[in-house]
C-alpha cells in the first residue's frame, strides 16, 4: 500500500532566478494568480516538494515574425508568458518559400538556428538566453548537428536533450524547440 500525505507549506519568499524575481509567488496585479508548495513523503519516508504556479491567461502573448517560417498548424511560432519565452519546434525551412534549404542535416540545422534567431530577436531575446531540446530523425547525425550548433551559443551552452524520433513534420531531418529566459 502506498502512503502519500500532502501538506501545504507557507513560503514567504522564493528565489525563482529565471523569473528575475525575489517576491512572494502570490504577486500583486494578477500576474501569478495562485501558487502552492507541497511537501510529501514517499514510501521510504524521504521527503520531496513540488511547486506549482498558475499564470493568468491575460499575460500570454504570441510572437510572430515573417523572418521565420509560419507555423504549419494551429500553433504560434512562440509564446511569451511572464519573463519566459516558449518557442515551438522550428524546422530548416526557408521563410520565403516554405521549402527546406536542402536535404543535408548540416544545412537544415543552420537554417533552423537562423529561423530560431529571428524568433528570439522578435521576442527581445537572443541565443545566450536559450535552453531546450533537439529532435533528430537519425541520431547518427548527432556529431554533425553539434558542429553547427556550437557556432551559435556562447558559454555556457544551453542545457538540452537530443532525441531520435520516428518522424518529423514534412520529413525534416531536425527540429529544435526552446525555452528562453527574457530580460526583465
Amino acid at each position: 500500500m502506498a502512503r502519500c500525505g500532502f501538506r501545504s507549506i507557507h513560503v514567504p519568499t522564493i528565489d525563482v532566478g529565471f523569473l528575475r524575481t525575489r517576491s512572494p509567488l502570490t504577486a500583486v496585479g494578477g500576474v501569478v494568480t495562485g501558487s502552492s508548495l507541497w511537501r510529501s513523503s514517499s514510501r521510504d519516508g524521504s521527503p520531496f516538494a513540488c511547486l506549482s504556479l498558475s499564470i493568468s491567461p491575460g499575460i500570454k502573448e504570441a510572437v510572430v515574425t515573417e523572418k521565420a517560417p509560419a507555423a504549419l498548424g494551429p500553433y504560434s511560432q512562440a509564446i511569451k508568458a511572464n519573463n519566459i519565452l516558449f518557442v515551438s519546434g522550428v524546422l530548416g525551412l526557408i521563410p520565403e518559400t516554405g521549402k527546406f534549404i536542402s536535404d543535408s542535416v548540416e544545412d537544415q540545422t543552420e537554417q533552423v538556428l537562423k529561423n530560431m534567431g529571428e524568433i528570439l530577436k522578435a521576442s527581445g531575446a537572443d541565443y545566450s538566453l536559450m535552453v531546450k531540446t533537439i529532435m533528430l530523425a537519425d541520431l547518427k547525425d548527432f556529431k554533425k548537428v553539434n558542429e553547427v550548433y556550437a557556432k551559435y551559443f556562447p558559454s555556457p551552452a544551453p542545457a538540452r536533450s537530443t532525441d531520435q524520433v520516428a518522424a518529423l513534420p514534412s520529413d525534416a531531418k531536425i527540429e529544435i524547440e526552446c525555452i528562453a529566459a527574457l530580460e526583465a
